[in-house]
């Protein structure tokens, strides 16, 4: 297998290295590592996926396709990525050469109590690790990393304290957070996102998401926004009325978040914001107005929202959208006016319900280049399993 890894590209072995961030025999979202090799490595997310390809075709990962898998619509969540556990102790060991100070990588091989014991006996020098992977639940405090621009914290627990030491990590640029429990962790100390100035991808999952207030202005490079299966700590879940504040983000993904009730009426404020997922968010029954002022969307994708009533009339504002996904939208029979659908000029493709097949047809013939087609029916429990 080591020979195997030592044969591809330069890049496909730092992939294949990165991949023992993640606790092994876990099916991780394929999107978790396009936002780290995105960030990282300094690629598109197309090269992102034949690299994955080519790492699978070798046996030296498990990507786990869901039933639309290949169909350029469907969002990256559909498609997971797991490592046996025998592969991950091979891309940690081969990780692990060289000085602990100097590694690339710092990657705990287990979840554990505390910190490897080469860690602490090195303290006395800065680590210049670019990745830091912790799977523990210790609470100290620690400034070791620097340099880091890759942070993944892996846990399982109901509490979840973020460590002051990433308020002293300023060239922290991905950054995601994992709660493998059964429920969704609390998490406290968001105070340490003040420092956060470079931070551009925030993965967050299975945890109870505080009104971040404050905490968000600084994170003024912040493009990519992933919450999945998260509660938002408060009576009735809208998304964080604070997020609007972010004007940097180009994407957020809202994937299986089940009490997530409305979104924020300002959400317009999100100038930059091109792809915009709500994705199995059952509770959510209406779009805010303040969608029609998301001017550089392309991508909007509400599949499984089953209790939403209608698109807003306000998306004839979208110009630039692309593409939209409405699969299992059973509550949505009626569109906006043809005239004001017409407007969408740069609309490609739609998939939907056959009930509402007919009137995005109708669109075809004023918006030359849309396709649209009625959504095939699959079901999965895979986000279930972790």
């Amino acid at each position: 297998m080591a020979i195997s890894v030592e044969c591809v590209k330069k890049k496909i072995r730092e992939c294949f290295l990165d991949l023992g961030s993640f606790p092994e025999d876990k099916k991780n979202p394929l999107d978790v590592h396009v936002n780290l090799w995105v960030e990282i490595h300094n690629i598109d997310e197309e090269e992102v996926f034949s690299f994955l390809m080519e790492i699978s075709d070798k046996n030296l990962l498990t990507l786990v396709k869901g039933a639309r898998a290949g169909d350029a619509f469907c969002s990256y969540y559909e498609m997971c990525v797991a490592q046996h556990d025998v592969l991950r102790d091979l891309a940690i060991h081969l990780s692990n050469q060289g000085d602990v100070n100097d590694r690339q990588r710092l990657l705990m091989p287990r979840r554990d109590t505390k910190l490897p014991r080469d860690w602490e006996e090195n303290t006395d020098q800065p680590f210049n690790a670019q990745i830091v992977s912790v799977h523990t639940g210790e609470k100290r405090e620690m400034d070791w990393f620097p340099k880091a621009e890759v942070l993944i914290l892996n846990f399982s627990a109901d509490e979840y304290f973020l460590s002051p030491f990433i308020d002293n990590m300023p060239k922290l640029r991905a950054l995601t957070i994992i709660n493998h429990g059964t429920t969704e962790a609390k998490i406290q100390n968001f105070s340490v996102f003040t420092n956060l100035a470079n931070l551009r991808s925030l993965w967050l999952e299975k945890v109870t998401v505080p009104q971040l207030s404050n905490a968000t202005v600084p994170l003024r490079n912040l493009r990519k926004l992933s919450m999945v299966l998260c509660k938002v700590s408060n009576s009735i879940d809208p998304l964080p009325l604070s997020i609007c504040k972010v004007k940097s983000l180009r994407s957020v993904s809202i994937t299986n978040c089940h009490r997530l009730c409305e979104l924020p009426a300002d959400l317009g404020m999100l100038k930059k914001l091109q792809l915009l997922r709500l994705y199995a968010c059952p509770e959510l029954k209406m779009l805010p107005s303040g969608i029609g002022e998301l001017v550089w969307l392309k991508y909007l994708d509400i599949s499984q929202c089953v209790n939403l009533k209608c698109l807003p009339r306000e998306i004839d504002k979208l110009t630039r959208l692309e593409k939209i996904g409405m699969r299992d939208c059973s509550q949505i029979v009626n569109l906006p006016t043809p005239a004001a659908l017409s407007n969408l000029k740069s609309l490609q493709r739609v998939i939907c319900e056959e009930e509402i097949f007919d009137e995005w047809r109708n669109l075809e013939k004023t918006v030359p280049d849309l396709h649209v087609e009625v959504a095939k029916k699959w079901y999965s429990v895979e986000w279930l399993n972790g």
